[in-house]
């Protein structure tokens, strides 16, 4: 993230649970807490470690937090923004903490979510799971991640892979005589380290498309669109600079190449290395790459995509004595084309039991604790149709509340295909040493949220 915008004065970190001892530490104060607390009514968490970036908040302020926020649950107001006074507060979930950032000014309120949501991911990458006790037993690191993630409410270095060389998991343990800040902190490309040596130099590249869709009881397609992602595995040496070309429909008008095979991409988000200008200027996807597994971009595409796998049901309730379901699925791709790991969840009666399956490929399996029946296939090709028959018995008293009808939901994985046709046409590595580098590329599509509903 850059440094060009102020994130606010305050971050803290708070717990779902009652405090129960209070520990003092040099230089900084701990809340220790025991365990939560289920009811709202004895529910009084406090601040469970803080950073004061500005000084311009008082660290009272944040005693407010919590009775505004289960207030204005109560009214079913929710925000993810409260304000009280002239302080406001910024705070997301994760796991049984709250992540609260307080500023007294007209913030850049997507700059201070983003903060947030990185300083998770830095955690996550550290304590592998992000809760009240990995807090706890870290509270060195978590403070020195906090010195280093911003500075005077500018963020400053959020790549957990640069923040590792120099925080260690042994940093509570003092090195006189060692102390070195890397080059990657000062240098213009501060996500990639200088030296960096492999012997065989290659670069594994992932194009990712997941379909969402939803199509209503009539079969008419309601939502549908591609979210994708480029993502790269990258084991080169020295300081290589990569481009990357995709069959992009504003690159080929430029061009005055044919639009034929061409796909328009929508709200492209790039990786920090990305020169933007460039791309700007003539759609060249020009960057040098950190180290290892990254992102390099979405993008989003708003078009009708006909159904992967076309669901059929039928489900007959006959009163007091039982259900029958039929469903057929059909793969609507490419017959060279095979989906892996289908799972398809087809939603039953909460008082059904007694269940018997019949299936023509392929195993179904009943999940009561989520009224659901889950049919797996292990292996799809396109153009073919397969049926599954299930019966379930029925209590002889009816449930006097009506049961809504969740939708049909649909898993799979098509590995060498892309629904959008997007394509890597080319992957050119340049580094002053002139080495050979071997690019890798490798397609697929998956299910997103892909919903059919039920008459």
């Amino acid at each position: 993230m850059g440094a060009g915008h102020s994130a606010g004065g305050l971050l803290r970190i708070q717990g779902f649970q009652q405090t129960d001892d209070f520990a003092r530490s040099p230089g900084y104060e701990v809340r220790s807490e025991s365990a939560p607390v289920v009811t709202k009514s004895s529910l009084h968490p406090q601040p469970l470690i803080s950073r004061n970036y500005k000084g311009d908040v008082a660290m009272s302020e944040i005693d407010h937090f919590m009775p505004l926020l289960m207030q204005r649950e109560e009214e079913g107001a929710l925000a993810p923004l409260l304000s009280h006074g002239r302080v406001h507060f910024l705070w997301i979930k994760h796991s049984n903490l709250y992540l609260v950032a307080t500023t007294l000014k007209n913030a850049n309120a997507s700059l201070v979510f983003s903060f947030l949501y990185k300083t998770v991911e830095v955690f996550c990458e550290y304590f592998k799971e992000l809760e009240e006790e990995s807090i706890r037993d870290n509270f060195v690191i978590v403070y020195e991640l906090l010195d280093e993630l911003m500075d005077f409410g500018f963020p400053q270095t959020t790549d957990s892979k640069i923040l590792q060389e120099y925080i260690t998991q042994q940093s509570n343990k003092l090195e006189t005589g060692k102390s070195r800040v890397p080059p990657t902190v000062t240098n213009a490309v501060s996500w990639r380290s200088e030296g960096l040596k492999y012997k065989k130099n290659e670069v594994f590249i992932d194009v990712i498309e997941s379909v969402n869709l939803l199509v209503n009881a009539n079969g008419s397609v309601l939502l549908s669109e591609i979210v994708g992602t480029i993502k790269l595995k990258v084991f080169l040496s020295g300081m290589p600079e990569l481009r990357l070309g995709l069959n992009d429909r504003v690159l080929f008008e430029l061009t005055g190449r044919s639009k034929n095979k061409s796909v328009e991409l929508e709200d492209v988000k790039f990786h920090q290395c990305v020169r933007l200008s460039r791309f700007d200027n003539d759609r060249t996807i020009s960057f040098i790459p950190p180290d290892g597994d990254f992102e390099l971009m979405s993008y989003r595409l708003s078009t009708q995509v006909k159904p992967l796998i076309w669901i059929e049901s039928v489900i007959e309730k006959f009163s007091h004595s039982r259900v029958e379901i039929m469903v057929k699925a059909k793969g609507q791709f490419k017959k060279q084309s095979v989906a892996n790991g289908v799972e398809i969840s087809i939603p039953v009666p909460s008082d059904a039991d007694s269940p018997r399956f019949k299936t023509s490929v392929g195993s179904a399996k009943y999940v009561p604790e989520k009224n659901i029946v889950i049919w797996s296939i292990k292996s799809f090709p396109g153009g073919k149709e397969y049926l599954m028959r299930a019966h379930f018995g029925l209590p002889s008293v009816d449930k006097e509340e009506v049961e809504g009808r969740p939708p049909i939901g649909v898993r799979f994985e098509i590995p060498y295909f892309t629904v959008s046709g997007i394509q890597v046409r080319y992957m050119k590595i340049i580094e002053k040493s002139g080495y050979q580098a071997l690019p890798w590329v490798r397609y697929i599509t998956q299910s997103g949220d892909y919903q059919l509903r039920t008459s």
